[in-house]
């Protein structure tokens, strides 16, 4: 009996040698019919949200891996990047061959991705990664509230949503004019009824309406304004370097934004997009975005601040809108603000 327990674990032991064998040199043939298709297109054309001081250094860093290629950045908030994308599709255009926006769910109902697994996803949590293939997270963002404690104490600036409807904060509190995120998030936190309730309030608090959570975090910090609805991450950037600038972690929920990539569904680079694709879910791709303060998506990289450790905070992820749904999320946000 030993002995056919031994014969059989041996011939186990072999067929999975031969099975991850074959797997490991299917990846890797597969990733050199890329390399060998992108040194004949030698070009990538990315669309993204991300800051041109992040998504510079990503693709600098590619091009040095690969330095046949060249890539060609368009950068623009989300809402303008898909717009840009859908308005091609009507004029029979696909002009982009990967794209890194928030809005990936408006471009799949559109059918303009096209399904990619990437062998390098195996290192993301399921939430992180569309169960169909159509796209993968970049870097995720906190979305919480923000003070600058020269102009609001610590036990005095919020700790809570709720706290934002204070009346000393009225006209004293800065929301970026695309917060779309936040206002899709809350209602899946809380229900409509209670989600609904809240906005409608704070909506009449004088919002300070500014466009990029950047600017909002540097105006805020310059002292033009107490308080504002910012990414946790570009806090601790700028409190690095001496700003006086606080992020609140104590919100629930704190809303988490996915920055996800996808690909065209006609590329004029194919194989260049799918090896960008595989780079930016690479380990080094995700260390450098945690080098560049953004928070990393693969769950085998930790944030760069461990107040940002997931762990510690009342996380929401924004939860998946078709393009109809996305553009009556857009519509109610505007009927609400009065925009």
């Amino acid at each position: 009996m030993a002995i056919t327990n031994l014969k059989v674990a041996v011939a186990l032991w072999v067929w999975h040698l031969a099975v991850g064998g074959q797997m490991v040199w299917a990846q890797g043939d597969e990733r050199a019919k890329l390399v060998e298709g992108a040194k004949k297109e030698g070009k990538l054309i990315w669309y993204t949200s991300t800051n041109i001081t992040e998504s510079k250094p990503l693709l600098d860093d590619f091009e040095k891996q690969y330095p046949f290629v060249k890539g060609e950045i368009f950068r623009a908030s989300g809402e303008k990047t898909l717009n840009r994308i859908v308005t091609e599709a009507r004029a029979g255009r696909s002009d982009f061959d990967i794209v890194t926006i928030s809005e990936v769910d408006a471009l799949i109902d559109a059918k303009l991705l096209a399904p990619y697994r990437s062998p390098e996803a195996t290192g993301f949590i399921p939430e992180l990664k569309d169960p169909n293939g159509y796209w993968t997270a970049v870097y995720i963002n906190y979305t919480t509230i923000g003070y600058n404690p020269k102009l609001a104490s610590e036990k005095e600036a919020p700790k809570q949503w709720e706290d934002l409807l204070d009346p000393k904060w009225r006209g004293k509190i800065s929301i970026d004019q695309e917060q779309y995120p936040w206002f899709g998030t809350l209602h899946k936190a809380w229900g409509r009824e209670r989600a609904q309730k809240y906005l409608r309030a704070i909506a009449k608090q004088n919002i300070q309406w500014r466009k990029g959570h950047t600017l909002i975090a540097q105006l805020m910090a310059a002292g033009e304004f107490p308080l504002g609805v910012v990414y946790a991450h570009r806090v601790e950037e700028m409190k690095q370097r001496g700003a006086p600038i606080e992020w609140v972690s104590s919100v629930n929920p704190v809303v988490v934004t996915v920055n996800a990539a996808g690909l065209s569904t006609k590329p004029a680079h194919p194989n260049t997009a799918r090896l960008f694709y595989d780079f930016l879910m690479s380990r080094p791709a995700q260390q450098r975005l945690r080098a560049l303060r953004r928070v990393p998506a693969r769950a085998d990289i930790e944030p760069f601040s461990p107040r940002m450790d997931q762990t510690k905070l009342k996380l929401v992820v924004e939860p998946s809108q078709s393009g109809p749904q996305f553009n009556q999320t857009i519509k109610e946000f505007r009927e609400i603000f009065g925009m």
